[in-house]
């Protein structure tokens, strides 16, 4: 599964599926290095960073063999239950793991929500799902893996950007050794790109540098800066579990629109109504009261009719931006709730 910030920027390079194939070996891999050298000075890189720099990279195959082990995409027709993913993904091990990080890091947390509006429980469900409370980080040297990828070239223009991103984070001062994370480029525990990182990443304890691999409150920080980037509203909640009654006319509330980016996620979505337009429509709450009638939410029904639907607002959005996956975004709706209590 891709995660986190990473997932959202591959899924805006969704068209650059077909590019070239560049000849393998290690020698043309050196080679087209001189094209990533031209790049990285161009974007103002300054040649003595990137000249530090090549000469330590070599090729990596096996982060080549892992990208081309990913799945193609899907059919947005094929319908694809829920219930499996959740079991997987919302586990009792990482509900209690998440309740002790939310206790420990509470004073941190409601920093972040009061800067941001991002609640702290939606915060510490990213960090779990990302990095289970930054356990798992990545160790592949981000350089080369980025490298790599721009060489493989199946999505070229994204990896070779991300490249030079992370050149400019060696140039704020990010230490070498420190720039490790996982085979395509995500890093931390918010398992951010570097474009990311360049952008959002945070420096909350105040040393000088957004410390994303060492730094709870760093970490933390940045994750809610992400959220609210993304267009987090305060106030609202991610979503609700509903029930659907019987004979529920799912027709009227069909959505008519034409995602341009996600498609295969939002064809899932029903159409936008206000909760009070869903309470009349005779739908039921299951684990909580119904947020304030104007705010507006759609449908979604993960594992069918007949079993627990969702109604998702605008902020259920912001946490798609993060990793554009339904199944993503419900289980950190639903891991929040679950370390709420």
């Amino acid at each position: 599964m891709k995660t986190g910030a990473m997932a959202a920027l591959l899924a805006m390079a969704g068209g650059a599926w077909a590019q070239e194939d560049p000849p393998r070996g290690d020698t043309a891999f050196q080679a087209y290095l001189g094209d990533l050298r031209a790049q990285a000075i161009a974007a103002g890189v300054r040649p003595a960073t990137v000249d530090a720099v090549l000469p330590t990279l070599t090729l990596d195959p096996q982060v080549i063999r892992n990208d081309q082990a990913q799945p193609a995409p899907v059919n947005t027709d094929r319908f694809s239950p829920f219930a499996p993913y959740r079991a997987q993904h919302l586990t009792a091990g990482l509900i209690a793991g998440g309740r002790r990080v939310w206790a420990a890091q509470r004073y941190r947390l409601t920093a972040v929500e009061r800067e941001t509006g991002v609640p702290e429980a939606i915060t510490v469900a990213i960090w779990g799902h990302e990095t289970s409370y930054g356990v798992v980080t990545g160790r592949y040297d981000l350089l080369r893996s980025l490298a790599t990828l721009a060489y493989e070239g199946r999505r070229r223009t994204l990896f070779a950007g991300e490249f030079v991103a992370t050149l400019r984070m060696l140039e704020r001062g990010v230490p070498r050794e420190r720039l490790r994370g996982s085979w395509a480029g995500a890093f931390g525990g918010p398992q951010f790109l570097p474009s990311v990182y360049l952008r959002l990443a945070r420096d909350a304890d105040g040393d000088g540098l957004a410390n994303l691999w060492n730094s709870d409150a760093d970490t933390l920080a940045s994750i809610g800066a992400y959220l609210q980037d993304a267009g987090w509203r305060a106030g609202q909640p991610w979503g609700l579990a509903v029930g659907v009654p019987p004979g529920f006319d799912r027709t009227s509330f069909r959505s008519r629109l034409l995602a341009p980016r996600c498609p295969r996620v939002f064809v899932r979505h029903s159409g936008w109504r206000t909760m009070a337009e869903w309470r009349a429509a005779g739908l039921v709450p299951q684990n909580r009261g119904w947020p304030a009638d104007d705010v507006m939410a759609t449908l979604i029904e993960p594992d069918g009719e007949g079993a627990t639907a969702y109604l998702l607002t605008s902020n259920y959005r912001a946490i798609l931006d993060y990793n554009c996956s339904n199944f993503y975004a419900l289980s950190v709706g639903l891991l929040a709730d679950a370390v709420e209590g």
